[in-house]
């Protein structure tokens, strides 16, 4: 049984950084593509970026305007989320998910990822 676990959130500036991991126990991290989704007060969830298995293929959400980085690194059984230039509006919960049957091929809030994490707050505020 997979498990995820995330860290690194926390109150940020805007136009600050962030680096969210995804620490995974229980199975190898590189048999799943991993998913970051986001959960904003009053709003529903929504699909950020993701990585496929081995790292090769990357796709983000187009509202984020390349202010995030997804990348993994399967030796240590973990997955990051770079945020960058943060805004107000990137407040939220986020989750870290893997799954082995999703590919990753695009942004799809309907897509459905099989293992979640426990989500980690992020708020940016001045």
């Amino acid at each position: 049984q997979l498990q995820l676990v995330e860290s690194g959130g926390g109150l940020v500036q805007p136009g600050g950084s962030l680096r969210l991991s995804c620490a995974a126990a229980g199975a190898t991290l590189d048999d799943y593509t991993i998913g970051w989704w986001r959960q904003a007060p009053g709003k529903g969830r929504e699909m950020v970026s993701c990585i496929s298995n081995s790292g090769g293929r990357t796709k983000y959400r187009d509202s984020l305007e390349g202010r995030f980085t997804i990348s993994r690194d399967n030796a240590k059984n973990t997955g990051y989320l770079q945020l960058d230039n943060v805004k107000p509006e990137d407040t939220a919960v986020y989750y870290c998910t893997a799954d082995a049957d999703v590919r990753c091929l695009g942004i799809a809030d309907g897509v459905q990822y099989e293992y979640w994490g426990q989500g980690t707050q992020v708020t940016v505020s001045s």
